[in-house]
Protein backbone atom coordinates (compact mmCIF):
# COMPACT_ATOMS: atom_id res chain seq x y z
CA UNK A 1 0.00 0.00 0.00
CA UNK A 2 1.33 3.44 -0.89
CA UNK A 3 1.46 6.50 1.34
CA UNK A 4 -1.49 7.95 -0.58
CA UNK A 5 -4.22 5.86 0.93
CA UNK A 6 -7.13 6.53 3.25
CA UNK A 7 -9.95 4.81 5.09
CA UNK A 8 -13.17 6.68 5.88
CA UNK A 9 -16.48 5.71 7.47
CA UNK A 10 -19.79 7.46 7.92
CA UNK A 11 -22.83 6.22 9.82
CA UNK A 12 -26.22 7.94 9.72
CA UNK A 13 -29.81 6.84 10.29
CA UNK A 14 -29.94 6.10 6.53
CA UNK A 15 -26.59 4.45 5.72
CA UNK A 16 -23.45 2.91 7.18
CA UNK A 17 -20.60 3.38 4.70
CA UNK A 18 -16.93 2.40 4.79
CA UNK A 19 -14.38 3.13 2.05
CA UNK A 20 -10.67 2.50 1.63
CA UNK A 21 -8.68 3.78 -1.33
CA UNK A 22 -5.06 3.61 -2.45
CA UNK A 23 -4.44 6.13 -5.22
CA UNK A 24 -1.32 4.24 -6.32
CA UNK A 25 -2.88 0.83 -6.59
CA UNK A 26 -3.40 -1.68 -9.36
CA UNK A 27 -7.17 -1.51 -9.76
CA UNK A 28 -8.07 -4.19 -7.23
CA UNK A 29 -11.65 -3.57 -6.09
CA UNK A 30 -14.08 -5.08 -3.61
CA UNK A 31 -17.50 -3.42 -3.63
CA UNK A 32 -20.74 -4.29 -1.84
CA UNK A 33 -23.34 -1.52 -1.62
CA UNK A 34 -26.49 -3.59 -1.99
CA UNK A 35 -27.12 -1.88 -5.37
CA UNK A 36 -25.80 -4.19 -8.07
CA UNK A 37 -25.42 -1.57 -10.78
CA UNK A 38 -23.58 0.82 -8.43
CA UNK A 39 -21.23 -2.04 -7.48
CA UNK A 40 -20.55 -2.60 -11.19
CA UNK A 41 -19.86 1.11 -11.77
CA UNK A 42 -17.56 1.49 -8.75
CA UNK A 43 -15.65 -1.59 -9.88
CA UNK A 44 -15.19 0.04 -13.30
CA UNK A 45 -14.11 3.30 -11.62
CA UNK A 46 -11.47 1.55 -9.50
CA UNK A 47 -10.27 -0.79 -12.24
CA UNK A 48 -9.83 1.92 -14.88
CA UNK A 49 -8.43 4.46 -12.41
CA UNK A 50 -5.92 1.90 -11.06
CA UNK A 51 -7.17 2.57 -7.54
CA UNK A 52 -7.22 -0.19 -4.95
CA UNK A 53 -10.72 0.36 -3.65
CA UNK A 54 -13.02 -1.23 -1.09
CA UNK A 55 -16.54 0.05 -0.57
CA UNK A 56 -19.17 -1.31 1.77
CA UNK A 57 -22.56 0.20 2.41
CA UNK A 58 -25.55 -0.94 4.41
CA UNK A 59 -28.28 1.46 3.33
CA UNK A 60 -32.02 1.95 3.62
CA UNK A 61 -32.75 0.25 0.31
CA UNK A 62 -36.29 -0.43 1.48
CA UNK A 63 -36.85 3.29 0.86
CA UNK A 64 -34.86 3.51 -2.39
CA UNK A 65 -31.25 3.63 -3.57
CA UNK A 66 -30.82 7.41 -3.30
CA UNK A 67 -29.24 7.59 0.15
CA UNK A 68 -26.84 4.73 -0.63
CA UNK A 69 -25.63 6.32 -3.88
CA UNK A 70 -25.29 9.79 -2.35
CA UNK A 71 -23.52 8.67 0.83
CA UNK A 72 -21.08 6.40 -1.00
CA UNK A 73 -20.17 9.43 -3.15
CA UNK A 74 -19.69 11.53 0.00
CA UNK A 75 -17.44 9.02 1.76
CA UNK A 76 -15.45 8.13 -1.36
CA UNK A 77 -14.86 11.85 -1.94
CA UNK A 78 -13.68 12.29 1.66
CA UNK A 79 -11.32 9.32 1.29
CA UNK A 80 -9.85 10.72 -1.94
CA UNK A 81 -9.35 14.10 -0.28
CA UNK A 82 -7.58 12.49 2.69
CA UNK A 83 -5.41 10.29 0.46
CA UNK A 84 -4.28 13.34 -1.55
CA UNK A 85 -3.05 15.09 1.59
CA UNK A 86 -1.38 18.39 0.66
CA UNK A 87 -1.74 17.51 -3.06
CA UNK A 88 1.97 18.07 -3.58
CA UNK A 89 3.62 17.15 -6.90
CA UNK A 90 0.41 16.02 -8.59
CA UNK A 91 -0.44 16.66 -12.23
CA UNK A 92 -3.63 18.42 -11.01
CA UNK A 93 -5.46 18.76 -14.37
CA UNK A 94 -6.81 16.03 -16.64
CA UNK A 95 -9.28 15.43 -19.41
CA UNK A 96 -10.49 12.14 -20.85
CA UNK A 97 -12.96 11.03 -23.49
CA UNK A 98 -14.12 7.45 -23.10
CA UNK A 99 -16.39 5.46 -25.44
CA UNK A 100 -18.68 2.62 -24.44
CA UNK A 101 -20.11 1.15 -27.63
CA UNK A 102 -22.49 3.82 -29.01
CA UNK A 103 -22.09 6.05 -25.93
CA UNK A 104 -19.27 8.35 -24.93
CA UNK A 105 -18.35 10.55 -21.99
CA UNK A 106 -16.00 13.52 -21.77
CA UNK A 107 -14.47 14.45 -18.44
CA UNK A 108 -12.55 17.59 -17.49
CA UNK A 109 -11.10 17.56 -13.99
CA UNK A 110 -9.06 19.86 -11.75
CA UNK A 111 -7.89 18.65 -8.33
CA UNK A 112 -8.29 22.26 -7.24
CA UNK A 113 -9.60 22.08 -3.69
CA UNK A 114 -12.56 24.13 -5.00
CA UNK A 115 -15.62 21.91 -5.37
CA UNK A 116 -17.66 22.37 -8.54
CA UNK A 117 -19.67 19.95 -10.65
CA UNK A 118 -21.54 20.28 -13.92
CA UNK A 119 -23.04 17.74 -16.31
CA UNK A 120 -24.35 18.04 -19.86
CA UNK A 121 -26.41 15.26 -21.37
CA UNK A 122 -29.63 13.33 -20.83
CA UNK A 123 -29.76 9.66 -19.99
CA UNK A 124 -31.52 7.59 -22.63
CA UNK A 125 -33.49 5.53 -20.10
CA UNK A 126 -34.83 6.54 -16.71
CA UNK A 127 -33.54 3.41 -14.97
CA UNK A 128 -30.91 0.71 -15.28
CA UNK A 129 -32.43 -2.19 -13.37
CA UNK A 130 -32.94 -0.83 -9.80
CA UNK A 131 -30.66 2.18 -10.38
CA UNK A 132 -32.25 5.55 -11.20
CA UNK A 133 -30.08 6.98 -13.99
CA UNK A 134 -29.93 10.58 -12.74
CA UNK A 135 -28.32 9.32 -9.53
CA UNK A 136 -25.11 8.86 -11.53
CA UNK A 137 -24.66 12.61 -11.82
CA UNK A 138 -25.79 13.04 -8.21
CA UNK A 139 -23.05 10.59 -7.20
CA UNK A 140 -20.41 12.62 -9.03
CA UNK A 141 -21.65 15.88 -7.49
CA UNK A 142 -21.28 14.32 -4.00
CA UNK A 143 -17.84 12.99 -4.95
CA UNK A 144 -16.61 16.34 -6.32
CA UNK A 145 -17.91 18.34 -3.36
CA UNK A 146 -16.23 16.07 -0.82
CA UNK A 147 -12.96 15.48 -2.69
CA UNK A 148 -12.49 19.16 -3.54
CA UNK A 149 -12.63 18.60 -7.30
CA UNK A 150 -13.72 20.78 -10.17
CA UNK A 151 -15.44 18.13 -12.29
CA UNK A 152 -17.25 18.77 -15.57
CA UNK A 153 -18.75 15.91 -17.58
CA UNK A 154 -20.63 15.53 -20.86
CA UNK A 155 -22.20 12.36 -22.18
CA UNK A 156 -24.27 11.04 -25.04
CA UNK A 157 -25.54 7.73 -26.34
CA UNK A 158 -28.58 5.52 -26.80
CA UNK A 159 -28.28 3.25 -23.76
CA UNK A 160 -28.20 4.56 -20.18
CA UNK A 161 -26.08 1.64 -18.96
CA UNK A 162 -23.40 2.53 -21.51
CA UNK A 163 -23.68 6.28 -20.83
CA UNK A 164 -23.22 5.81 -17.09
CA UNK A 165 -20.43 3.28 -17.50
CA UNK A 166 -18.55 5.64 -19.82
CA UNK A 167 -18.86 8.33 -17.12
CA UNK A 168 -17.50 6.12 -14.35
CA UNK A 169 -14.62 4.88 -16.49
CA UNK A 170 -13.87 8.40 -17.72
CA UNK A 171 -13.86 9.92 -14.23
CA UNK A 172 -11.67 7.07 -12.99
CA UNK A 173 -9.15 7.59 -15.79
CA UNK A 174 -9.15 11.39 -15.43
CA UNK A 175 -8.72 11.19 -11.66
CA UNK A 176 -5.81 8.78 -12.12
CA UNK A 177 -4.20 11.21 -14.58
CA UNK A 178 -4.76 14.28 -12.38
CA UNK A 179 -3.51 12.66 -9.15
CA UNK A 180 -0.45 11.11 -10.77
CA UNK A 181 2.80 12.30 -9.23
CA UNK A 182 5.10 14.35 -11.45
CA UNK A 183 8.68 14.21 -10.18
CA UNK A 184 9.44 17.54 -11.88
CA UNK A 185 7.23 19.20 -9.28
CA UNK A 186 8.46 19.71 -5.77
CA UNK A 187 5.52 21.57 -4.32
CA UNK A 188 1.86 22.21 -4.82
CA UNK A 189 0.89 22.86 -8.46
CA UNK A 190 -0.53 26.34 -7.90
CA UNK A 191 0.70 29.91 -8.30
CA UNK A 192 -0.88 30.50 -4.87
CA UNK A 193 1.37 27.85 -3.33
CA UNK A 194 -1.60 25.92 -1.97
CA UNK A 195 -4.73 24.14 -3.16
Amino acid sequence: MSERHAARTRETAETDVSVTIDLDGTGETTVDTGVGFLDHMLTAFGTHGYFDLTVRCDGDLGVDEHHTVEDVGVVLGQAIDEALGERRAIERFADRRVPMDEASASVVLDVSGRPFFSAEGEFSQERVNEFTSVLATHFFRSLAENAGLTLQVEFQGENAHHEIEALFKGVGRALDDATRLDDRRGGTPSTKGTL
